[in-house]
């Protein structure tokens, strides 16, 4: 698997982002310097793609395919393509808050701790449905891990379309998220005019 060794900080200064949409509460003390350059469109949107991939932890490939898929369904293709990036099992972790990261978020599903409908999904890109049940695996629920993930996810806003219950690690999907329910700081339109290209 190709794995993405640049220091997390460092390129969320590059892609202008803060590291707490990433689940990440330290700040760079460090400036970006640029010598007076002006990005160019495509440079702008060449960008926003990166911030999107950055952020869902998703390489080229399967984000090309995320776009081809989002551009057949109805309605409008930058907002699809976002809807479908929020709907990844690992995002869904990690909004519900079982996990401090989208990083973690993927290794507890790859390490077989999730079960979705009662089944166990080790499969991180799985997009769920609305009424999808997810929880933790009974096995691991005791395990200290957990408990010092809550700790640290506690005060974190749990979207609208997620039903959570962080005493028992498990919740329900109670719709599909829509647009205005994700808080991610990416212009899905320059992505959009970036591949119509």
């Amino acid at each position: 698997m190709a794995v993405n060794r640049v220091p997390v900080l460092k390129r969320c200064r590059s892609l202008g982002l803060d590291p707490i949409y990433l689940g990440i509460n330290k700040k760079s003390k460090r400036e970006l310097k640029r010598a007076n350059k002006k990005l160019t469109e495509y440079g702008l949107q060449l960008r926003e793609k990166q911030k999107a991939k950055f952020i869902y932890g998703v390489l080229e490939k399967p984000f090309h395919n995320y776009y081809v898929k989002a551009e057949q369904q109805n309605g409008m293709t930058g907002d699809n393509l976002m809807i479908l990036l929020e709907r990844r099992l690992d995002n869904v972790i990690f909004r519900m808050g079982l996990a401090r990261t989208r990083k973690e978020a993927r290794q507890i599903v790859d390490h077989k701790h999730v079960l979705v409908n009662g089944k166990r999904v080790n499969i991180p890109s799985y997009l769920i449905k609305a009424g999808d049940e997810i929880e933790i695996r009974e096995k691991s629920k005791s395990s200290q891990r957990y408990k010092d993930i809550l700790e640290v996810t506690a005060s974190r806003l749990v979207p609208e379309w997620l039903d959570v219950d962080q005493e028992n690690l498990k919740g329900t999907v109670k719709a599909l998220p829509i647009r205005e329910n994700i808080d991610v700081p990416v212009n899905e339109m320059l992505i959009v005019e970036l591949y119509s290209k």
